[in-house]
């Protein structure tokens, strides 16, 4: 059985992704770094790290695993600043990745964004771009890469935005042409981190839009 570790354990994905970790029996441990409680009781697979992701030195060296989840993230209205934004989607999440490689993980499964291009003119999507290709740079084993399109779920804070725009989604992903850009719920995201994760092949494996649909349903 293999140990995993997540940080974004709070957000919509990582929250899936949590529950679905504990109930798998191919998971003995489960690491997760957060800013706060998680509220999630299981003494017998849970270990829950509260951290300062300011300070990796102080918890770095815990990440050691098999397996590490990446799924922390912010918007920009909640960061206040593309600054702040960029330090929680792209520094945090390459220093935790970075540590992990150098402790002798294996794999790294990251959830990123449909579009993500280092060279997008959008931030969002540059910036998403930028980590993917500091991470495929990284000696893992392997490199599994989620790129979703618009997701559907219970946030912990519902955004407004997106209330408005996934029945619009729905709706035109009857397009045809148009399916492959339909919402998609964290829960498969975060089926398709886990089935990511335990395919064996080596090297770097993207999966995007209707590719997430696929690798959820393995």
């Amino acid at each position: 059985m293999k140990t995993a570790l997540l940080i974004g354990a709070t957000g919509l994905v990582g929250n899936y992704l949590l529950r679905q970790l504990l109930s798998d029996n191919r998971f003995a441990t489960i690491k997760i770094f957060v800013r706060r409680p998680t509220g999630f009781k299981n003494p017998a697979k849970l270990e829950e790290h509260i951290v300062n992701f300011d300070e990796p030195e102080k918890w770095q060296h815990l990440l050691a695993g098999d397996v590490l989840f990446s799924t922390l993230g912010t918007t920009l209205r909640q960061a206040g600043s593309h600054h702040a934004q960029y330090k929680v989607d792209y520094t945090y999440q390459y220093r935790a990745a970075e540590a992990a490689a150098q402790n002798g993980v294996k794999t790294y499964v990251l959830v990123s964004s449909a579009s993500a291009d280092p060279d997008a003119f959008v931030f969002y999507m540059r910036m998403k771009g930028e980590l993917e290709r500091s991470i495929k740079r990284l000696p893992f084993q392997r490199i599994r890469i989620i790129q979703p399109g618009m997701l559907a779920g219970n946030r912990p804070e519902p955004r407004l935005a997106e209330r408005i725009a996934l029945p619009l989604a729905a709706l035109l992903a009857r397009v045809p042409g148009l399916a492959p850009y339909r919402p998609i719920h964290g829960r498969e995201v975060a089926n398709a981190m886990i089935n990511a994760a335990l395919d064996e092949k080596p090297g770097v494996q993207i999966d995007s839009l209707e590719g997430v649909f696929k690798r959820a349903a393995e």
